[in-house]
């Protein structure tokens, strides 16, 4: 559903923008419906990005949530390594050295968020090794995917709302057929908008504008600093944890926004002389 928000969203800002519904219409048939094998290759990130969902959904059914969201961390790092190879970008060893020491930050984070009931596990059976290389995949999938659409919309004069409409148009098809395949009985039954209450509509507006702010992150940054916010993000999610919900700080969630913070300003630093210090292809 936040991906018919995101469209919607930017019908109209498309609509705004071309200056009236026909103007809209000849932007859409100029960009979108004249230029089919420009438009096939945002099916590519469209595709991956539900086979990620569901290997994350494969992942989370196998491992207990602490070894999830560690492994599912490393997204960060193979985003860095596809930003390399995809778009020739040179990164200083400063920088290789600050999404090492930002990884860490996470992974203390987030395990400081873990109750000990995580010890007693007494659920399903899981299976680790499935549940390890389903995050793995989609780790890598998902820095692929990433960088991808970041070079589609770097590589070409097309405003990135439109490049929204051509990821909508791509994925809600992809995303209905997923929605069939792993609830068709239920969605049959109770119909498609069965436990939409007023939580999830906000959560699915959330989604949606989470979607384009990411987009003209891309667009004007890259994926790597937007790896940066989402990890800032989740410290300061943390924080305000305190004060909403009585979250308890300890030493190790100290240590890890340290090397978060840490390596934020380690990332955008850059020496002197940092001549040599460049990492090519």
């Amino acid at each position: 559903m936040s991906e018919v928000v995101k469209l919607i969203a930017c019908l109209g800002i498309v609509y705004v923008e071309s200056g009236g519904i026909k103007m809209m219409f000849e932007a859409i048939k100029r960009q979108i419906i004249e230029q089919p094998k420009d438009t096939l290759k945002v099916c590519v990130p469209s595709f991956v990005y539900i086979v990620q969902n569901n290997l994350l959904y494969v992942s989370a059914s196998n491992l207990d949530a602490a070894t999830y969201q560690v492994t599912y961390q490393l997204k960060i790092l193979t985003t860095a390594i596809f930003s390399v190879f995809l778009l020739k970008k040179e990164l200083l060893k400063t920088q290789w050295i600050s999404l090492g020491t930002l990884i860490v930050g996470v992974i203390l984070v987030q395990l400081a968020q873990q109750d000990e009931k995580q010890v007693n596990y007494d659920g399903p059976e899981q299976n680790r090794f499935l549940g390890f290389m389903a995050a793995l995949i989609a780790c890598c999938l998902s820095g692929f995917a990433g960088v991808y659409f970041e070079k589609m919309l770097k590589g070409s004069d097309t405003p990135v709302w439109i490049r929204n409409i051509q990821l909508a148009f791509c994925s809600i098809p992809f995303g209905l057929m997923s929605c069939f395949v792993s609830d068709g009985a239920l969605i049959r039954e109770k119909g498609f908008f069965f436990g939409y209450d007023g939580f999830v509509q906000y959560l699915v507006l959330l989604q949606a504008c989470g979607g384009l702010i990411v987009a003209v992150v891309v667009k004007y940054a890259d994926n790597i600093l937007k790896g940066f916010a989402t990890s800032l993000a989740i410290v300061i999610s943390c924080v305000s944890s305190v004060y909403i919900f009585d979250f308890h700080l300890t030493g190790q969630f100290v240590l890890g926004a340290g090397f978060v913070i840490f390596s934020i300003f380690l990332y955008g630093h850059r020496p002197k002389k940092d001549v040599g210090l460049l990492y090519k292809v």
